[in-house]
């Protein structure tokens, strides 16, 4: 009983001391990488808690302690975005004593001798609050791990992305792809139809060219066709931060390259591919750290309404966009609203406090929104003609949460109404298992999809797949065949 009570003493003591140092939440929680000696000095002989340590055996007789990539994510997820802020003389005492996580390797950082504007420490903290509204949150492991990853080169997938099926960067990988089909389909001069072909016909090369067009479009498009920025990262620390300002030894590393023409923008952006494109360059917060810079702060600001604050919100752990960072990638102004122009009234028209700020231009490409759970309540927001009706017939589908594509590669498609009595859009949600692109076939004429889904009892989603109620939020009680393919979304 006596060694009971003592080794319940001893655990308790330690749990204790555990408690106090805040730097065990950096080391496991922030970091992922340590030096295993330093971890040990806290360690007093308590078997109870060296069986925390079995996993990590064999990293540690080399000296050093890994977390295993599942424990990372489940870790990061709850902690990065609810960790309160730590002093910055804090951590940055633990900089120069540990590797940080994720760390960018070192092909993917520039040199500062390189150029551009190194971030200071008062534009990192307006960054962090126009993306989180406060200083303390910082990107979690979904975030840092996304990165613009192609499917393989000259495959049926060739000018796919592959994205993060539920991750809050999904919405931003899903936006640049539609931009990607868009140079696919519609920029490229190599031949004059557009064809289904031009997008499996490509080549490593080719992916990369189309992926620097995209990034260059969005960015351009933000700076109001005068100027655009970008981002990268340096192998050294631009500043120590304040008190209040929590470090991710990312952003403190940044450096910012701003280009007068869209051409130098492109070559710069296709010169420092690897930078967007490769795993552990945290290409999707790199190039979302552009895009907010290109628009400039202040502008952004001056795009929101009285709904919104900031650029990213909290769901389930995770980082998500709001519908402003959606439309300031789509449009190149951060408008929270999908109805067009500006209202001043309310729903039962009554006047407004101050106005909501709706989608003021037509956009190359366009925005469809279902959610099941949204339309059961009567919430769902009613997308203007705006976003529905695009220059280009390529849509950014949200579909109760998720993000995918739907495109035609008849450029006309919009521009005659005849052609909208029966054609083809194709699908894509994103998602590595689709492992060729989908071709739905529109019927605006049947009018009778009711009638056949009518016989379909039990799951409202094989009675009305949400990708088909999409759809029809744009050509309303159309009939769509998906051709032999079971739906999905």
């Amino acid at each position: 009983m006596d060694a009971d009570v003592e080794a319940s003493s001893e655990i308790d003591e330690i749990l204790q001391q555990i408690a106090e140092l805040d730097k065990w939440r950096e080391i496991f929680n922030s970091r992922g990488y340590a030096r295993a000696h330093c971890c040990l000095l806290l360690l007093p002989s308590a078997p109870c808690l060296l069986n925390l340590f079995l996993p990590y055996r064999s990293e540690l007789t080399h000296g050093y302690l890994k977390r295993p990539s599942e424990k990372i994510k489940s870790e990061e997820d709850s902690d990065d975005s609810s960790r309160p802020a730590t002093s910055a003389h804090h951590i940055s005492t633990q900089n120069e004593q540990f590797t940080a996580p994720y760390s960018i390797p070192q092909t993917l950082t520039v040199s500062p001798s390189l150029g551009g504007q190194p971030l200071s420490p008062e534009l990192a903290v307006s960054l962090r609050n126009i993306l989180f509204g406060n200083t303390f949150h910082i990107f979690n492991y979904e975030w840092k791990k996304s990165f613009f990853k192609f499917r393989e080169p000259f495959s049926d997938m060739a000018y796919a992305l592959e994205t993060e099926r539920l991750g809050g960067a999904c919405a931003i990988q899903m936006v640049v792809q539609a931009h990607i089909i868009k140079y696919l389909l519609f920029n490229r001069s190599v031949n004059s139809e557009f064809t289904m072909q031009s997008m499996v016909m490509v080549g490593e090369n080719e992916q990369k060219k189309a992926l620097a067009a995209a990034l260059s479009d969005i960015l351009w498009t933000a700076g109001e066709e005068q100027t655009a920025t970008v981002c990268l990262v340096t192998s050294e620390r631009c500043f120590t931060p304040h008190m209040d300002y929590k470090l991710d030894n990312f952003t403190e590393r940044l450096h910012i390259f701003t280009f007068k023409k869209k051409d130098d923008v492109r070559s710069f952006i296709w010169e420092h591919i690897q930078c967007f494109k490769e795993e552990g360059s945290h290409g999707i917060i790199l190039f979302l750290y552009s895009l907010i810079f290109s628009r400039t702060i202040d502008r952004i600001r001056a795009d929101f309404d009285s709904t919104t604050t900031h650029l990213l919100h909290l769901s389930l752990g995770n980082f998500v966009c709001r519908q402003a960072l959606l439309n300031l990638l789509l449009t190149g102004h951060a408008t929270p609203q999908v109805f067009n122009g500006t209202s001043l009234n309310d729903e039962q028209h009554k006047a407004l406090a101050q106005p909501l700020h709706g989608v003021l231009t037509r956009s190359h490409v366009g925005y469809l929104l279902w959610n099941r759970e949204q339309v059961n309540h009567a919430q769902l927001p009613l997308v203007g003609s705006m976003l529905k009706t695009p220059r280009l017939p390529i849509w950014v589908c949200n579909i109760n949460g998720t993000y995918s594509v739907l495109f035609s590669p008849n450029r006309s498609l919009l521009s005659d109404w005849k052609m909208e009595h029966l054609f083809q859009l194709y699908f894509y949600n994103g998602h590595p298992t689709q492992l060729s692109t989908t071709m739905l076939t529109i019927d605006t004429h049947s009018h009778h999809w009711e009638a056949e889904n009518n016989d379909i009892q039990g799951d409202p989603e094989k009675k009305f797949p949400s990708v088909e109620m999409t759809i029809r939020t744009k050509w309303e009680g159309a009939v769509i065949d998906w051709n032999g393919t079971v739906p999905f979304f």
